[in-house]
């Protein structure tokens, strides 16, 4: 019979230094938690400015043998830091399983909503993140290999360095930057893009814009975040926040002129980055979900998460099912559809810690749903000729 595991509920600032010894420890040891967001440092940083903030520590025979970060919005649960945290789960010693529905039932939420759950567990979908692995001759023999692979590809980008160079002067990157006004205007520009997306302003909320600015603060030995910024004369053409932590660098936030798409200082700009990050001893260089196009030309490396949400059994869990059987039966478009829904409610519900925010968010979110609807219906269907 396995033996009973046990959880408490505390707040970050109730923490001995006996459990955060252990914390820093399994974090570094443990291969499947090497991503910033399991370090102690983020959990404690987070928690002084995310709402509804908390730790569950579990143990067994009373010892601890882990923990979950987390936050409440009333029922439910997020992991914390939430929309922003891109990996999550129980950080323990390698080998040691909490399952995710075991977290869930223990939390005793309405349901817990996973976007990039890492560690055991059955329910939701597998989804991939991927990262460049640098070899151990480092950036330039990682750039070689590349190149050759996907010549045509990183050509166009040699070229397209060079039409910034003559169009507005020599381009130049700044990296390991932690200027609070540059700051505040990449997420300035980040929320004007979520705005013309239709996407939820994640930073409208405040703590979010907070979170950023109180994580480029930290000044710890291994852990820390900072940004990156291109210029092409004195024009500054681009900017990424990113997150790191021993030899892990995780690209986070990222901005650029819209002006000069044509010119990818975006994707040039991760280049750069990684060629003085690597440099500087990164070696892992996260880049998030797959998705964007221009990944498959970057990654040699891939981590399976998984995206759920767990429901609490009964009538509401019923009803969720109900809805997922009936948008499946709309076929592919329906489930995709679902999917959409689901990520971008989850992503208001974390933002928005009160009541009126999340009706407020959920409002606009079906207004914009309403009106691409309406686009779609309005755009006359084209007929392919052979």
């Amino acid at each position: 019979m396995a033996e009973t595991l046990q959880v408490e509920i505390i707040g970050a600032a109730a923490m001995d230094a006996e459990a955060i010894a252990l914390w820093r420890e399994w974090s570094t040891t443990n291969p499947l938690l090497q991503s910033p967001y399991f370090r102690w440092d983020y959990t404690e940083i987070a928690a002084r400015v995310c709402p509804g903030a908390a730790i569950a520590v579990f143990r067994r025979q009373g010892q601890i043998v882990g923990f979950f970060p987390h936050q409440r919005r009333g029922g439910s649960i997020q992991p914390l830091g939430a929309p922003m945290n891109d990996y999550h789960g129980v950080v323990a010693a390698e080998g040691e399983e909490i399952a995710l529905e075991q977290v869930a039932r223990l939390l005793k939420g309405r349901r817990l909503n996973v976007p990039g759950w890492i560690g055991s567990g059955e329910t939701g979908e597998a989804r991939q993140t991927v990262q460049v692995v640098m070899p151990d001759a480092g950036f330039d023999a990682w750039y070689a290999e590349r190149r050759s692979t996907f010549g045509k590809y990183f050509k166009d980008k040699e070229r397209a360095r060079r039409s910034l160079e003559n169009e507005l002067g020599p381009v130049r990157v700044e990296h390991d930057l932690r200027d609070p006004d540059l700051l505040d205007h990449l997420i300035d520009l980040k929320a004007a893009q979520y705005r013309r997306s239709g996407l939820h302003d994640i930073f409208a909320c405040g703590w979010t814009r907070d979170l950023l600015h109180a994580l480029m603060k930290a000044e710890e030995r291994d852990f820390g975040a900072s940004m990156a910024a291109m210029y092409a004369g004195e024009k500054l053409v681009a900017v990424e926040f990113s997150l790191h932590a021993g030899r892990h660098h995780h690209f986070w936030f990222p901005v650029y002129e819209p002006s000069l798409a044509r010119c990818s200082p975006g994707i040039l700009l991760s280049i750069d980055t990684m060629r003085l990050a690597a440099a500087d001893g990164f070696r892992v260089f996260d880049f998030g979900f797959e998705g964007e196009g221009y990944k498959k030309y970057f990654v040699n490396a891939r981590q399976t998460v998984r995206e759920a949400v767990v429901m609490r059994p009964g009538l509401v869990r019923a009803l969720g099912d109900a809805a997922v059987r009936a948008l499946g039966r709309a076929g592919p478009r329906g489930e995709a559809l679902h999917a959409s829904l689901r990520r971008r409610w989850s992503t208001i519900e974390a933002c928005e810690a009160s009541p009126a925010g999340r009706a407020r968010g959920a409002a606009v979110a079906v207004r914009s749903a309403l009106q691409k609807a309406a686009g779609r219906r309005k755009t006359p269907t084209r007929v392919a000729h052979a």
